[in-house]
């Protein structure tokens, strides 16, 4: 019995490194999270403790925003010593123009985040969106468009932010990619390419963490109140693997994506996008046959 519960163990730990990888990765790149990680869900975890399963999630979307804080640390850090006074006043402004951004999802994102999760997190919802928004890449980078006026994030005025998080509330809908969805608006209201990524990596940061935080407070209540038991050892085991191999995956994919914006379009994610959505309709018809 013992024997097959190391086995099991192991068997979930190789489990959870392939889920950090796949959430390291998609998290950043406009590839939708969503996409890939409810076909692995579908394949590979399908039986899986569902309230377990929520946490999990939680705990590795941590660790793919640490990764984030640790890569852009000195540009986040208003109180950094290398900074003069006025580059740590662009730093107070960046996050303020972060917190401006963040006001529509904290105040119609949030309250509706797990009502929409229930009705539109499938394999139909998430193909569509996969290949709406793969369109709309290939389309935005096909377009003959001005240079972008805005090339620095301290240029980035109060309303295009507020407009930039606006648009984020598309991302609501499974499938769509917040980090696809902030960079496609952020370069239709005129920032670069750079800008556009950098400000939706930023902007992740409160949202991502508002949504965890609100996520652990409600799996401890269920604790608390009884409708669900404390988390295992090898549970535990599981949740620390998974925050780990996703926040390494992330240092690697985050510096990937900074590095291909500034020589190249997004229009290969676009072609991606719209193959993975045509494999879920597929498989998902396959299915159902």
């Amino acid at each position: 019995m013992k024997k097959r519960c190391v086995i099991i163990l192991i068997i979930n730990i190789i489990k959870t490194i392939i889920y950090g990888i796949i959430e390291g990765i998609t998290e950043w790149l406009p590839i939708s999270s969503t996409g890939h990680l409810i076909l692995f869900e579908e394949l590979f975890w399908k039986n899986a403790n569902e309230s377990f399963f929520e946490m999990f999630r939680v705990v590795i979307q941590l660790g793919a925003i640490l990764a984030v804080i640790v890569c852009f640390f000195n540009k986040l850090n208003p109180f950094s010593p290398s900074k003069d006074k006025l580059a740590k006043k662009e730093t107070w402004e960046m996050w303020l123009k972060v917190i401006i951004a963040c006001l529509p999802a904290a105040v119609i994102g949030l309250p509706f985040d797990d009502k929409l999760d229930a009705i539109f997190y499938n394999f139909i919802t998430v193909a569509i969106t996969l290949i709406v928004y793969g369109i709309a890449f290939i389309a935005l980078e096909s377009a003959k468009r001005p240079e972008p006026k805005i090339t620095d994030i301290s240029t980035l005025s109060y309303k295009t932010a507020l407009l930039i998080g606006a648009f984020q509330l598309l991302a609501l809908i499974p499938g769509t990619s917040r980090s696809g969805v902030t960079i496609l608006s952020a370069m239709l209201l005129g920032c670069s390419r750079t800008v556009a990524a950098e400000f939706s990596f930023f902007l992740a940061i409160p949202v991502m963490f508002g949504a965890s935080l609100l996520k652990c407070a409600k799996y401890a209540k269920d604790i608390i109140d009884g409708e669900i038991v404390m988390i295992t050892l090898n549970e535990g085991i599981i949740l620390l693997v998974g925050l780990v191999v996703a926040f390494l995956v992330s240092l690697f994919a985050i510096k990937f994506l900074m590095g291909y914006v500034k020589k190249r379009d997004f229009k290969p994610f676009g072609y991606y996008r719209i193959v993975l959505g045509i494999i879920l309709l597929v498989y998902f018809f396959i299915e159902r046959m």
